[in-house]
């Protein structure tokens, strides 16, 4: 069964310019932050490789790992990755010639508890 994305634990530094959404309005900075994730989400393949790095062994995996599962090929998949790495999603360790790529951590989480309610 695939792991499932990490999506309950809040980051510190995430949290500190990420203001919950819900509980109150975000600084423009909080906003760009939280806009460049999303943006990067937004595309289903980027969704699909956040994905199957989570349920990677180790929580990690190499672009040769993603092409055939992702149906796509090395530059595309580079490409991909490259967005979510810029957006801050993904951390990436240059191995010999291959990188490899793992989420960031507790980014995920952070992501989500900007938009949960806050009890007020």
């Amino acid at each position: 069964m695939p792991a499932a994305l990490p999506l309950t634990q809040p980051d510190a530094a995430l949290a500190a310019c990420c203001s919950p959404v819900t509980a109150g309005i975000v600084s423009d900075e909080a906003a760009t932050t939280l806009a460049r994730m999303f943006k990067a989400l937004g595309d289903p393949t980027r969704v699909k490789l956040l994905s199957l790095i989570a349920a990677s062994a180790g929580g990690e995996a190499c672009v040769c790992d993603l092409t055939d599962p992702a149906g796509l090929s090395q530059p595309t998949i580079s490409h991909h990755m490259k967005v979510l790495a810029d957006a801050g999603l993904i951390t990436r360790e240059q191995r010999g010639k291959w990188a490899y790529f793992s989420l960031a951590p507790q980014v995920l989480g952070s992501l989500a508890g900007a938009l949960t309610p806050t009890a007020g």
